[in-house]
């Protein structure tokens, strides 16, 4: 929610659901709400006269917590507002300035690859710890994340199948938490879910999972207590078992027209849409999220993982991408596609290889989620291909 500002007398909302879920506006200060807004629906909302500033929330369950709610700002009763249109060439000149800050720097970087210690008992062992931090999602915007080892997203983690492996997770967030290891098979006692498989990690204690990689993974893990709040704020990462970069390509086989059959780079892309970072690509909003260098003939090994609140299908503007596997498994029949939907705590494996030379948009195609009439924002990054 993105409220002006207005003057004080009789207010009245002009309400737009631009997403892809039904919500309500409330103003419990009033008793005031409107009826449940359809994905493209459009309502009014009278508060009558209002003289200092409100609190507007979605009343869906668990929206509020997730981010959605804002203080509608209450000026005097003689302040005015600007409504005269920008032209188009005042259109132009925003959009183009936007777009020319790419790639603009923030401090702070997710997904960085976290090594293991190896202990004498024969496990990998990742030292995991969460905490609320400053965050800049783009220049000049800081939030306070929720993160593990100070990234939004995570630290990647990896492991070969037969691993042993060894999670610590220190917890020094004001409430309890809990890890879940999403999308792998491991013992339920390691299952991160209080009360039934664990107790929760008070503040300032730590938890240890333990468990071998069976079997190969595109795997996440992330809190799963408060898990509406935790998870969109920040705690959220990867886990993979396996190579697949190798595992990709091989399903892949002749299908794509790549120089040399092995894929050049392999790229995590977490996906968020709620909470204190909202629409992002890996903890990042437009022009402060990361470009991608390819060569024509080399291949890129894509892991989509979405940890928001709602579906995001996945849209690079050069070539179609092949999609080999979905949550970890390979498929039979993989099949192209140049829109990919990617449903909340699904991930989705896609080889995309580079056709021709140029900057190509790589973006979520709702379109909402990558434009507004102040220029590209949001959950859109670029392929450089020389």
């Amino acid at each position: 929610m993105s409220p002006s500002s207005v003057p004080a007398g009789n207010v009245v909302l002009k309400i737009l659901n631009s997403g892809f879920m039904d919500h309500d506006v409330v103003v419990s200060a009033l008793n005031k709400h409107t009826p449940i807004i359809p994905d493209g629906g459009r309502v009014s909302l009278e508060l009558g006269k209002v003289s200092s500033p409100v609190e507007l929330i979605c009343g869906i369950s668990g929206h509020k917590e997730s981010g959605m709610k804002a203080t509608l700002g209450v000026g005097a009763a003689s302040a005015t507002t600007d409504t005269t249109p920008m032209t188009n060439e005042q259109m132009d000149h925003i959009m183009d300035e936007v777009a020319l800050k790419f790639p603009a720097k923030t401090a702070g970087l997710g997904n960085q690859e976290l090594e293991p210690t190896m202990s004498a008992d024969g496990f990998k062992v990742f030292n995991l710890t969460s905490k609320v931090i400053d965050w800049e999602i783009e220049p000049g915007k800081i939030v306070k994340g929720w993160a593990y080892n100070e990234q939004i997203p995570g630290p990647v983690m990896r492991a070969n199948v037969g691993d042993k492996v060894r999670i610590i997770l220190k917890n020094e967030l004001a409430e309890s938490t809990a890890l879940h290891l999403h999308g792998m098979r491991i013992p339920n006692s390691m299952d991160g879910v209080p009360p039934y498989t664990q107790k929760s990690i008070l503040p300032g204690a730590s938890f240890t999972y333990e468990f071998t990689a069976l079997e190969p993974a595109v795997g996440m893990y992330h809190s799963h207590h408060n898990a509406s709040v935790q998870v969109p704020n920040g705690l959220a990462g990867a886990f993979i078992i396996g190579d697949w970069k190798t595992a990709a390509m091989k399903a892949a086989g002749n299908r794509v027209k790549d120089a040399n059959g092995k894929a050049e780079q392999e790229v995590v892309m977490v996906l968020n849409d709620a909470g204190t970072i909202g629409l992002a690509l890996n903890g990042k909003s437009f022009p402060a999220t990361t470009p991608y260098v390819m060569k024509v003939g080399e291949s890129m090994v894509v892991h989509y993982y979405n940890e928001g609140l709602m579906s995001h299908p996945m849209h690079m503007h050069q070539p179609s991408g092949l999609v080999v596997a979905i949550d970890g498994n390979i498929l039979e029949s993989p099949y192209f596609a140049d829109t990919i939907p990617i449903d909340p705590g699904q991930r989705i494996t896609v080889v995309y290889t580079m056709l021709d030379p140029g900057v190509w948009a790589w973006h979520c195609h709702i379109l909402s989620h990558v434009e507004t009439s102040t220029g590209m924002k949001y959950m859109v990054t670029a392929v450089i291909v020389k």
